[in-house]
């Protein structure tokens, strides 16, 4: 490996300084069992994802534990007086890396998190190493430290504090460990404690009750833990769900100033439960429907669009969701609008939300409307697209249910519906 500094001067960095699997020069060099000595940050990554734990260069096999990693203080101090020699040719300085935390150290500070005196201190000091590493982060994930974020945002929603600030920095922290990108914890274990009651998501839904004006924060980090413990849980306890959860959720849309991530959690929950008994009804009446339609005349990127198409169909397949639909004066438009611009995914919902409109709801108003506002033209530029064949036959279908209405226009021709078996 060579660096060149801003004079061209080339030095050649010794190869017993770099790390077998990454090939940069070791920051934290740690010997496994085998003898054989890794940047600690790569080989910790190595053990954590590898199926079969072995040691990349011997094929040997290693313990999973990274307690079996014991640093080279040696290495450490000549790569470091190395690194120091050669600073004048552009070589990076190495720091003296901290010690990696113990689960000791971690559960002593869960520990203090059960008196009052050391509560606030403790909370703080898990926060700070959550933020620091992923390496802190699993540590603390092995320590039950996500079992116990949940205890203290159960407890404070129990106890009624008006004061929700210990409760964001025990989201922060569960969002660290929790979320699909991190997944340190123990998904298994996870469900257990979230999905045998409803303590945690009464929880949830309180903080965001009281924080829907207040704090972008809270919501920011409570949404995405919302969208984890709903996908926790047992389907059946979700049908239950009441109206206010729905209209806490549907706030949630409403507010422009949080995350696109929130949104989409949001999204992600109605999604999930609305399928499930009369939850549907609830979604529309807490207003939705409307909120959908104005998201998608934002036009917002290309995941969230879809999201919002798969929830928008859901509710149209209930007669209070077309309703609603059709009341909004852009329904219609924006729909169709979006066919052919975003995904297969999106116009594949698009045509079913036209489909049900034309089945179900289809008066004499809501034809000639889909004609003005360009929603059949667009029907039959599905027809001359490339595109899924599926995506054609639904287009064909809502354009032969009104042929006869709208063959008389000059926007549709009349091939398009009889070139084709009936």
């Amino acid at each position: 490996m060579l660096y060149e500094s801003d004079i061209m001067t080339e030095i050649e960095t010794p190869q017993f300084f770099l790390c077998p699997i990454s090939l940069q020069i070791m920051k934290d060099p740690v010997t496994t069992v085998t003898g054989i000595t890794y940047d600690r940050e790569s080989i910790e990554q190595w053990l954590l994802k590898a199926k079969d734990c072995t040691c990349p260069i011997t094929k040997q096999r290693l313990p999973r534990s990274t307690e079996f990693l014991t640093p080279n203080h040696t290495l450490r101090r000549l790569i470091q007086a190395w690194c120091s020699a050669n600073e004048a040719n552009g070589v990076d300085q190495i720091p003296t890396p901290k010690s990696p935390l113990s689960i000791a150290n971690v559960e002593k500070l869960v520990k203090d998190l059960e008196v009052s005196s050391r509560f606030q201190r403790a909370l703080e000091k898990l926060h700070d190493l959550a933020i620091e590493n992923g390496r802190n982060r699993r540590c603390m994930a092995s320590a039950g430290v996500a079992e116990a974020m949940v205890h203290v945002i159960t407890k404070s929603f129990i106890q009624g504090n008006k004061t929700t600030s210990c409760v964001e920095e025990a989201l922060k922290i569960l969002g660290l460990l929790w979320s699909s990108a991190n997944n340190m914890v123990d998904n298994d274990n996870m469900k257990r404690m979230v999905g045998e009651n409803f303590d945690f998501l009464n929880s949830l839904t309180w903080v965001l009750q009281l924080q829907t004006k207040n704090n972008v924060k809270v919501i920011n980090e409570a949404m995405p833990i919302l969208k984890l413990t709903i996908e926790a849980k047992d389907s059946t306890p979700l049908g239950n769900l009441k109206l206010e959860f729905f209209k806490v959720v549907v706030s949630v849309m409403k507010n422009r100033e949080l995350t696109q991530q929130a949104v989409k959690s949001a999204l992600h929950v109605l999604i999930e439960t609305c399928p499930l008994g009369r939850n549907r009804m609830k979604i529309v009446e807490a207003g939705a429907v409307v909120e959908l339609i104005e998201l998608a005349l934002e036009k917002p990127e290309k995941n969230m669009t879809e999201l919002i198409f798969i929830l928008l169909a859901h509710l149209c397949s209930c007669a209070d969701g077309r309703e609603q639909f059709l009341q909004h004066a852009a329904g219609i438009a924006v729909v169709s609008k979006r066919i052919l611009r975003v995904s297969p995914t999106t116009d594949d919902r698009a045509l079913h939300i036209f489909s049900l409109v034309s089945k179900f709801s289809a008066s004499n108003e809501v034809v000639q409307e889909m004609l003005r506002v360009g929603a059949v033209s667009k029907l039959c530029m599905v027809l001359q697209a490339d595109c899924a064949s599926y995506l054609k036959e639904k287009a064909r279908g809502v354009l032969r249910l009104h042929s006869k209405t709208w063959n008389n226009s000059p926007c549709i021709q009349v091939y398009l519906l009889t070139r084709f078996h009936r």
